[in-house]
């Protein structure tokens, strides 16, 4: 919503000032000058990708305009999914906790946080660690340092789509220029015409210029920002996990550790501790709300 918004807003004031001093919207509808920006930075954006972040940008690009970051079903439901887990650590033996994690989706603990289990990756990256947990060879530190490279494997490859959009926005002034070239090229072929037609003709070219300006500045990179946001906040829940169960590793019980994973959300983002501890007692609880 908040992108439909600003960029009514942003149109709105660049064509209000421009009809406000006196000029006419029509000149600004240059299909030619469009084709050769749009195509060319498509072009180059499919030129510098492979085929996978060609994809995951087009993913990216949905989830921007949906704003599909964690809410507070989806903390809570992870918070519970751990709490089940490192409970059962406690209390049961090490075959029945192999069950919940070699098979999540035919697990009672993960069919409570349905947000939890269709996320794979989260999935996975939960089952990994806590059947570390289980071997027991591994020490905390070891085990901190090897969710801190996957971590950050996992952001710099969410990250790619954001690198991609970032670049084409570099090169959208750029193309601009190479439009308004075209166009004075086009302007030149025609230069023993009247003042008239010739200053059009100028007038179209520059468009070009504009165009790639604001499509970089205006368009791409407010979008490619809104990516960044969105994928940085759906890795923020991993840093989540990994508090928790490094909590628990160090001698935490399970409701403290759990407690070290929820302040690591966000503050205006963050369930209120009361929600967490009645989430404890009601996995998945009566709200749906992801």
């Amino acid at each position: 919503m908040n992108i439909l918004l600003g960029l009514v807003v942003t149109l709105g004031c660049i064509i209000g000032g421009f009809m406000f001093m006196g000029g006419h919207v029509e000149v600004l509808i240059q299909p030619a000058e469009f084709i050769v920006i749009g195509g060319a930075a498509i072009g180059g954006f499919i030129m510098a990708n492979p085929m996978k972040t060609i994809k995951d940008t087009g993913k990216a690009l949905g989830e921007a305009l949906k704003n599909a970051v964690p809410k507070e079903r989806q903390y809570l439901d992870t918070l519970s999914v751990l709490y089940a887990l490192m409970r059962d650590l406690r209390t049961k033996s090490r075959t029945e906790i192999e069950g919940h994690i070699d098979n999540p989706e035919e697990s009672e603990i993960f069919q409570a946080a349905p947000t939890v289990l269709k996320n794979k990756d989260l999935t996975s990256f939960i089952c990994d660690y806590v059947r570390l947990i289980i071997i027991g060879n591994a020490r905390p530190h070891e085990i901190e340092a090897l969710m801190d490279e996957e971590i950050h494997t996992m952001s710099r490859d969410k990250l790619k789509c954001y690198q991609a959009m970032s670049n084409m926005s570099d090169a959208c002034p750029a193309i601009g220029i190479v439009a308004a070239v075209l166009g004075v090229i086009h302007a030149m072929g025609a230069i023993n015409q009247s003042p008239e037609v010739l200053g059009g003709l100028i007038g179209a070219a520059l468009v070009g210029t504009f165009f790639g300006i604001f499509l970089s500045y205006c368009a791409v990179t407010p979008l490619a920002h809104n990516i960044k946001l969105v994928r940085d906040k759906q890795n923020r829940i991993y840093v989540i996990v990994k508090q928790t169960l490094l909590a628990y590793m160090n001698g935490s019980v399970p409701q403290v550790a759990l407690e070290h994973g929820r302040k690591t959300i966000s503050s205006y983002e963050r369930p209120s501790i009361d929600a967490v501890e009645q989430e404890m007692l009601n996995p998945g609880g009566d709200s749906k709300a992801a």
